[in-house]
Parts: C-alpha cells; sequence; structure tokens
C-alpha cells in the first residue's frame, strides 16, 4: 500500500497558538504520519499554549488513532530577525518581558543546540498577521502595509535563510497562502492580499534558490477560507466560509484537515518531484469564474 511516511523525520510548524485552525491540523498529519515535531508559537501565547498542553485541554488525537507528542515548543515572533531587531517598546511589553529567545535567528540558534545542524527535514510556515486586514487597500497606512508583508510573506524568506543549515538535503518548506493573492476578495484588506501575492512569487524564487543551494523543495498551499480563531480577525471570515460553501464544485466547508493532509504530502517523499508549486485545497472553488446560482438545478447534489 502506497502511503505517506515521515517516519524519522524531524518537522518545526511556525503559528501554532491553538488546536484550530490549520497550524495545529498540520501538526496533526505530521504525527500521524510518523514525523516528530517542533512548533513555534507567538510569545504572547506562548506560555498559555505551553501551559494548555501540559495540563491537557489540547485535542492531541491524531487522524486515525494515536497522540500526537510535540517535542518542543519555542516562542517565535517572525517580524524579528535577531534580537538588534526587536524595539526597546516590544521588549518591555508585559506580553514579552518574561520570554526570550523568540527572534528567528535566536529560534534557530535553539534548535540547533537542542538538536544540531542537519536534524530537521520540514519547515512550516503558518504565519500571517495584518494589524489593518479590516480596512480597505486604499486606506491602508505605509506602516500597515508593511506589516503584513513582514509578518506574512518576508518571514518565509527569513526563515529559509536561517533554518537552512538545521535542514538535511532533500527537506521540504511549505507555507499556507490565499486566493486574495490573485483574486479580489473585498473586505480581506490591510494589504494582506499584496502579502498572500508576494509569499506566491517568493514561493517560486526560493523553490529555485533554495533548490539550488541547499536541494531543498518549497511549495505553498492556498487554502480555502477556515473560520478558526485567529480568521475572526478578518471580520468576514463566516461569510467567506459560506461563500465558499455555496459557490464550490464540491458544496462543503473547507476542512483544517484538508490542508494538514495537504501538508504532510506535499513534504513526504511522495511529492519528491514537487517545487515552485502553488497547490489548491479549497474544494475547487479557484477554478469558477462566477457563481453557479443560476445553473444548480442542471446540476443537482448526489
Amino acid at each position: 500500500m502506497l502511503s505517506i511516511d515521515l517516519t524519522g523525520k524531524r518537522a518545526f510548524v511556525a503559528g501554532v497558538a491553538d488546536d484550530h485552525g490549520y497550524g495545529w491540523a498540520v501538526v496533526r498529519a505530521l504525527s500521524a504520519a510518523g514525523a516528530s515535531v517542533c512548533v513555534g508559537t507567538w510569545p504572547p501565547v506562548w506560555r498559555i499554549f505551553t501551559k494548555s498542553l501540559e495540563r491537557g485541554k489540547l485535542d492531541m488525537t491524531r487522524p486515525g488513532g494515536g497522540e500526537i507528542e510535540i517535542e518542543k515548543i519555542y516562542p517565535l515572533d517572525a517580524v524579528f530577525d535577531t534580537p538588534e531587531d526587536v524595539p526597546e517598546a516590544v521588549r518591555n511589553d508585559k506580553r514579552y518581558v518574561e520570554v526570550s529567545g523568540y527572534t528567528i535567528q535566536e529560534v534557530a540558534d535553539a534548535m540547533k543546540a537542542d538538536f544540531g545542524e542537519g536534524s530537521f527535514d520540514i519547515l512550516v510556515h503558518s504565519l500571517a498577521n495584518g494589524p489593518e486586514v479590516q480596512s480597505p487597500l486604499v486606506e491602508t497606512s505605509r506602516a500597515g502595509y508593511l506589516a503584513a508583508l513582514s509578518a506574512s510573506s518576508y518571514s518565509l524568506v527569513s526563515m529559509v535563510s536561517r533554518f537552512a543549515p538545521l535542514m538535511r538535503p532533500d527537506s521540504a518548506v511549505c507555507s499556507l497562502s490565499y486566493l486574495a493573492a490573485e483574486r479580489v476578495v473585498p473586505g480581506y484588506g490591510g494589504g494582506m492580499s499584496s502579502a498572500k501575492a508576494a509569499l506566491e512569487s517568493d514561493t517560486r524564487t526560493l523553490a529555485f534558490e533554495a533548490g539550488r543551494r541547499w536541494r531543498m523543495r518549497v511549495n505553498t498551499i492556498s487554502a480555502g477560507p477556515l473560520a478558526s480563531r485567529a480568521a475572526k480577525a478578518i471580520g468576514i471570515v463566516d461569510k467567506m466560509v459560506e461563500y465558499y460553501t455555496a459557490n464550490s464544485p464540491l458544496p462543503e466547508v473547507n476542512t483544517a484537515d484538508d490542508v494538514g493532509n495537504t501538508t504532510a504530502f506535499l513534504c513526504s517523499p511522495l511529492a519528491a518531484g514537487i517545487s515552485g508549486v502553488t497547490l489548491y485545497v479549497d474544494k475547487g472553488f479557484h477554478a469558477m469564474g462566477m457563481s453557479p446560482g443560476p445553473y444548480l438545478e442542471l446540476f443537482p447534489l448526489k
């Protein structure tokens, strides 16, 4: 039987803060395929997430049975590359003051100290943030626009560069994008559409550069909307889910496991020939050119 087997491989999933959403689904799928998993969590919620894990408040079940085992949880704020980049106001913020080592370089250094060079095979970027996401693009400030790109797209470039020494040859990188990278999605503002477009463009360039330099595959998944806690910041995510469900070729709600399972595939040897790809996991919504409403009676559900 052909199956996804990640036994003996170690993954780092950046952008996990609870047991909802795509990040956690990726952790579940990678663990179910046999990988050892470490996660990176935003510093303000790192302690809460860690305590929730210790107290058994997270859903640790794997798809297909068994329990998830997380090797280590690292605090990670991917808008900072090095300690020198962290503003004093952030360092002294009450949400950060008791947390250290959360810049990208510091996390890479900590992972090297914990596991050594050449000890990771999979890097998953499940990070996105736009402080003005509810603002139309024409009303977005320069600071808000650049913040969206910094957190949501440049962070992938920085992580690939700084984590590469930790990765074995033939390793895999996967990020999460959204259709707003190429289509207009009213209400998805604040520069987030631009950030996703940059993420997909960078995926192609990184696939070449990291592929030649480190034999690393780089892909991204254009995922349908999910009403996770993080996505609530968009403000219209429930309407987005309803619209996708009504207008997709497969008229169902996109699930977190759909994306988690696809990530596991892209990071497995089964996808050894795939790099530089934006793969749609959205029940086929991306293929539609108009709402099928007037024609639904011609295609009744079976």
